[in-house]
Parts: C-alpha cells; structure tokens; sequence
C-alpha cells in the first residue's frame, strides 16, 4: 500500500491549502471561511521518487452535535487508516483549548504525528512556534502553505519515518482509473449513493440540502478495476444562488463533471423530473459525458407512481434515449448493485475504437435505406466515413454539400451508428466535410503565356 498522511486541525488553519500544495492540484476548495472542508478528501503526492497518499479533514471545532459531530467522525476515521498525521496549527492564531485537545486524541492513537505551524510567513520561526512545545508533539516546524515555506522539509521527515511503498501499489497510484462523477440537485441523495457504492459512510450524508460543498474524489477498486469516484455539490439554478461559497461549489462540480468519463445523474422519483434535472442532463450531454440515470428513492412509491414517473422520462428526456435508467434506492441498496455495469459500457463505449471500412459500409447502408434531401434539385452525397475523436465518439462523414444535412437526418445516422456498434451510454457526435474540387480555381492561375499554349493545343486536337 501507499504511505497514507493525514491533514488533521480545528478550522481555518489552512489543510485545504496545504493539500492543494502537496497534490499540485486544485482539489480542495478553499475560502476563508470556517468549516468549509467536511468530508475527506484524498490526493496523491510525491516526494522525489516517493508517491503517498494525502487525506484532507475537517476541522475538529470540539463539538459532537450535528454537522460538527458528522464532520469529527469523518476525521477520526482518517487518523485510524492513516500511517502518519500532521498537526495544522494556527502561528497568528496562537494555541487554543481545541489544540491541546487535538493533539492529546493524537497522541492516544499510537501514530507517529508531526507539528506544522501554519501561516508563518513573514514570522520568526522561532518566536511563532515558542507557544506549541507544550502540545507535546515534539519540535514544531514552521510553515507557509500558501507559500508553500518549508513544506517540502516538513513532509520530507514525515516519509522518511514511513516503510516506502510497493512496486504494485506505486504502479496503481499510476494507473488510469475511470472517474465517475455522481451529480444532480441538492438533497436528491447524491452522497447516499456514493457511500452504497463504496459499502462505508465515507461521505457526510445529512438530511439538509448542500450537505457537501467541494467536490469529494474517492479512488478504490472493484472487480479488478480502478475507479475515482467524484462526489459533488448539488446543482441549484443560478437565480437561487447567492452565497459566494455555493458559487465556489457549482464552479468545482462543473469542472467535476468536465473531467469525468461517465456521469451517474441522480434524479428524485418523489418529486418528479423537474426542468432543472433536464438542464444537468443537457449539460452533460453538451460536454460528451457518458451518462448513467439512477432514479432515486424508489422505495416506497406505488405502480401507479412508477408509471407516472417513467412516462416523466420518455416525455421529459428524450433527447437521452441512448442512457440506461436505474430505478434505485440508495439508502437500502436496491438497484444499486446493477449500476457498475452500465458505468463500465458507458465508459467502454465512449472510449471504443470505430474502423474506417465498416463506419463507410454503415454511412452506405444507412443512406440506401433512407437517402439524404435534396438541395436545389441535387441530392446531398455522402462517400466515406471515419473516426474523428473518443470520448465522445466522433465520427466524421465527408461528402458534397454536406453544410445543408438537416439536423434530423444527423441524428438519424447518429443512431444508426450507435445501434450498429452497440454505443449505448455514450452521445455520438456526427461531423460533416464537404470536399473540394481539386481542379476549382485553376483556370485563373495560367499565365498569358500558358493560356495562348492550351489554346493552341486544343486547336490542334480538333484538327485531328
């Protein structure tokens, strides 16, 4: 296994900060605002030739009720699994009661723990970690991780006290591993989910909508397989948006599901496909997404409900007729077990590789059994295909007057392909090029001199 390091403080002392630093990444959110991390967040992070593991918390407040004591399990769950962790303290903040009683639970939990004072920047390293000798933790290190100042000193000696990794777990950090990103609106039972997938409560999963607010990326394997599932924020339309945090978190989910190969949009069966459901969709449609649709909290409705809510989606979406739908319940687990296979075809599919004999013998077959409109009398001729992109699978068709294919014979061949090729989960994107006469333009380029040389030439021709 990797070296497993964790990022544990009270709020605000910068771990999202230095998570980002030490993953070269923009995971973590990051605002200076209190409380903001709540689940745990894992990155990578390498030190020479030495990957680990890096695990973000949340900040321990010293309360155990609600959202607070939710957030304290999350954390503590992360020094039990880590080999290591690291203390964030505040330097300008100074050491509090929820310090001391911080490092006291980390001393009982036997693993090695290293002191950072944070925010030192500008600071006497001296002067500004006098006042944390008495946690107890040893020499405290003084550091900037928005400066990123005396970082690399810091988690240097927290490897160098941890056995290295294998040449197996080395090679899986490595490994291209499929990332799902689990999206919708809020409270439709995103997080639910994604602790059903995974079997433990590894996300927050509270019965308040933006329960989450980064965007939660999970690695874990299954069947052979590696995965990294992204558990977002919920969407809201963008007229109920007012916290500048909940912007952050829409930014964050966007990009989620930009960098995702297949998308699990969780939709709610008991309040219906609303038009905000349908614009999710439609985005992740708009950037080439595969796409999976679980329908949640089906338990509990009765048939007549169901057929109310599937005769929602064949009128409401139709434009995603190539996704598989799961009727599930997230809490219980029914349904849920099926999804990972459509995951896995969706992500096959988006990723297959089209041959360019038999797109053409496709195109061929598609236009005797349903031929292009005219144009001003001549009939639109389409001649060869091929594969112009994965992900979503791209397929250019060249021809002559190919700007004026109507966008319903486009999704005619789109489906066409899709069914040929079995490329379900998946939007095919259908391009058009239109070919150029070689010889257009000729005539003008001849000199005088070659001009009065054809002329000749073709005279003498006619003669004969």
């Amino acid at each position: 296994m990797l070296p497993v390091v964790a990022l544990i403080g009270r709020p605000n002392v910068g771990k999202s900060t230095l998570f980002n630093f030490l993953t070269r990444t923009r995971d973590a959110l990051v605002a200076d605002v209190p409380g903001l991390t709540r689940d745990r967040q894992y990155g990578f992070g390498k030190v020479g030739d030495r990957p680990y593991l890096l695990v973000d918390t949340g900040g321990l407040s010293g309360n155990t009720d609600g959202m607070d004591g939710a957030i304290a399990k999350q954390t503590l769950r992360a020094i039990d699994e880590a080999d290591a962790a690291i203390l964030l303290v505040d330097a300008r903040g100074g050491r509090t009661a929820a310090d001391d009683a911080i490092a006291e639970r980390l001393r009982r939990s036997g693993k090695p723990v290293w002191l950072a004072v944070n925010k030192a920047e500008g600071l006497d390293a001296d002067v500004a970690s006098a006042d944390f000798h008495a946690l107890g933790l040893g020499d405290p290190v003084a550091i900037s991780s928005a400066h990123g100042d005396r970082v690399a000193l810091l988690i240097e000696a927290v490897l160098a006290r941890l056995p290295p990794a294998s040449p197996e777990a080395v090679e899986a950090a490595d490994a291209q591993r499929i990332r799902i990103a689990v999206a919708g609106r809020p409270n439709v039972g995103k997080s639910t989910l994604v602790n059903r997938l995974l079997g433990e409560e590894r996300v927050l999963a509270f019965d308040e909508p933006g329960t989450t607010r980064d965007s939660i990326y999970i690695t874990f394997e299954r069947d052979g397989a590696s995965y990294t599932l992204i558990d977002t924020a919920g969407l809201r339309r963008k007229s109920r948006v007012d916290d500048k945090l909940e912007k952050f978190s829409i930014v964050k989910t966007l990009l989620a599901i930009d960098s995702a190969h297949v998308v699990v949009m969780v939709l709610d069966a008991r309040t219906g496909i609303v038009e905000h459901d349908a614009t999710l969709l439609g985005l992740a449609v708009q950037r080439g997404r595969a796409l999976v649709i679980a329908v949640n909290k089906w338990d509990g409705l009765t048939p007549d409900e169901r057929e109310g809510v599937k005769t929602e989606l064949s009128l409401k979406l139709p434009f995603l007729d190539f996704a598989r739908v799961h009727f599930i319940s997230a809490l219980h687990g029914s349904g849920v077990g099926e999804m990972f296979q459509s995951v896995r075809e969706a992500w096959a599919a988006a990723n297959t590789d089209l041959s360019t004999p038999v797109l053409t013998r496709t195109l061929e077959r598609a236009v005797q059994q349903h031929q292009p409109p005219q144009v001003q009398g001549r009939r639109i001729k389409l001649r060869y295909a091929h594969q112009g992109g994965r992900n979503p699978p791209v397929i250019v068709i060249h021809g002559n007057q190919t700007e004026s294919v109507p966008d319903s014979y486009r999704r005619y061949l789109a489906n066409r392909f899709r069914e040929e090729f079995n490329l379900f989960g998946t939007p095919v994107r259908v391009e058009f090029k239109s070919s150029t006469n070689p010889y257009a333009g000729r005539r003008n380029t001849l000199t005088p001199r070659q001009a009065y040389k054809r002329k000749r030439l073709l005279k003498h021709v006619k003669k004969k």
